[in-house]
């Protein structure tokens, strides 16, 4: 996700390379996933990353069932011990921000992740997929 130097990236790419950034806090030893919540004036609302919950067991300590596991991407989310980057992000964001906001993340979104976005009153998300952005509207 490099930009050219010459020209300014759009918001999309802008807010999308923020929430790169974001996710290199995650402590998830099989997936680094960040998000950002943008109002619709364009002002960062809250941020999250995928991680464990303060003080309890933690993935990058080993402490995970489910990256001690080999089951596939996408499966047995019931034995993880992180809370995923989009549910941090709504966490600590003010609901009254969320109200039309737009939430950029560097994956697509699982669907327990994708109602609570949709009930947070989020209107959009966009997403990484591939290296391509792609977009889901409410």
């Amino acid at each position: 996700m490099k930009a050219n130097h010459d020209e300014r990236p759009d918001w999309d790419w802008y807010f999308l390379n923020i929430a790169c950034a974001v996710a290199v806090r995650g402590d998830c030893r099989r997936s680094r996933v960040g998000a950002v919540v943008v109002g619709p004036d364009r002002r960062i609302r809250s941020t999250g990353y995928n991680g464990s919950p303060p003080g309890g067991p933690s993935c990058s300590r080993g402490e995970c069932p489910r990256c001690l596991s080999d089951v596939p991407s996408g499966s047995s989310y019931q034995d993880c011990i992180e809370t995923h980057a989009e549910a941090n992000a709504l966490l600590y964001a003010d609901w009254p921000a969320c109200q039309g906001a737009t939430i950029y993340i560097t994956r697509s979104p699982c669907q327990d992740c994708t109602k609570l976005i949709r009930s947070s009153g989020i209107h959009e998300v966009v997403y990484l997929d591939r290296g391509t952005t792609d977009r889901i509207r409410f």
